[in-house]
């Protein structure tokens, strides 16, 4: 088990990249092991606090999953936290943070995760900083497209 925090600086605002992360629905498009994403029960938890529950199909060379999770975007404050409903995990949590920088938004990504399979954990732990720092240029690339390369 470990926990992997990546931190980063876009040229956007909070609430843009907040809301991009937010929407699970889309990641299909942009995140290229997500082959297919299946979103429900859609709530607001609070003023400015929607929660959904997603079921999320992954496919790597080697494994092909579906696991499914919690997604709660609090817009108040421009955070992003996923926990597990059922999949293939011991547990996942992650969690995006966003915080007004000078230089647009510094964004704080966290997550925390174990598979069942301790082969499968090791596999994936092993490469997984890379796997993160991907994710990451895939959500760059996405807000880009979406806001243009400068807020």
């Amino acid at each position: 088990m470990a926990v992997h925090r990546v931190t980063k600086i876009l040229p956007y605002t909070p609430a843009q990249l907040a809301a991009l992360v937010a929407d699970v629905r889309a990641y299909p498009e942009f995140v290229p092991w997500v082959t297919a994403m299946r979103t429900w029960s859609p709530r607001e938890e609070a003023p400015g606090v929607s929660l959904v529950d997603a079921e999320a199909a992954v496919g790597f060379s080697f494994l092909k999953e579906r696991f499914s999770t919690w997604v709660r975007h609090d817009r108040n404050r421009d955070v992003v936290e996923v926990g597990l409903i059922r999949g293939p995990f011991r547990h996942l949590k992650n969690r995006w943070e966003f915080f007004p920088d000078p230089a647009g938004t510094r964004v704080e990504f966290m997550i925390d995760f174990a598979f069942r399979s301790r082969l499968l954990d090791g596999m994936l732990h092993a490469n997984f900083d890379r796997a993160v720092s991907k994710l990451m240029g895939c959500f760059e690339a996405r807000a880009a497209k979406l806001y243009g390369p400068k807020a």
